[in-house]
């Protein structure tokens, strides 16, 4: 795990699918109650590890001046409030789409041909680029605010 044990009892997996819903629902089309319950099932497995993993990431790189305790304190500060509060509607790229794509497989709505294109080499680097941006989404998600 290359993210502190604590960030993981702060974005749960319900706090993080309230970050990702509002996109998810729009790409989709879907009411956000059914996007809710396929990014739940999405996230079952070791996708929601990995997402917390690109966050790590992308909030260590952002704030050099503070050490991982105080990182995980200001996560803390961000959801102590409304730890359930939609995240924004992120604009749809192509690592977005990547991502999308991966949670769907997660959650079995994917078709086989759909899997069979990110079981691709060219499917693996858009899969590991697409957590990578929607784990950025996420850091900023996770320490705005106060």
């Amino acid at each position: 795990m290359a993210y502190p044990p604590r960030l993981a009892h702060l974005a749960t997996r319900s706090v993080v699918v309230a970050k990702l819903v509002p996109t998810y629902s729009r790409a989709h089309h879907i009411d956000e109650e059914e996007a809710s319950q396929r990014l739940a099932s999405a996230l079952q497995g070791r996708l929601w590890s990995s997402l917390l993993e690109e966050a790590w990431l992308a909030m260590r790189g952002k704030s050099k001046r503070l050490d991982d305790e105080a990182l995980v304190e200001k996560v803390a500060t961000t959801l102590r409030d409304r730890p359930m509060r939609p995240g924004r509607v992120a604009e749809l790229t192509p690592g977005w789409s990547a991502f999308l794509v991966l949670a769907d497989l997660e959650a079995g709505t994917a078709s086989e041909a759909a899997r069979r294109v990110m079981e691709s080499p060219d499917g693996r680097e858009r899969a590991r680029a697409g957590l990578a941006e929607v784990g950025g989404f996420l850091a900023a998600e996770l320490t705005r605010g106060r």
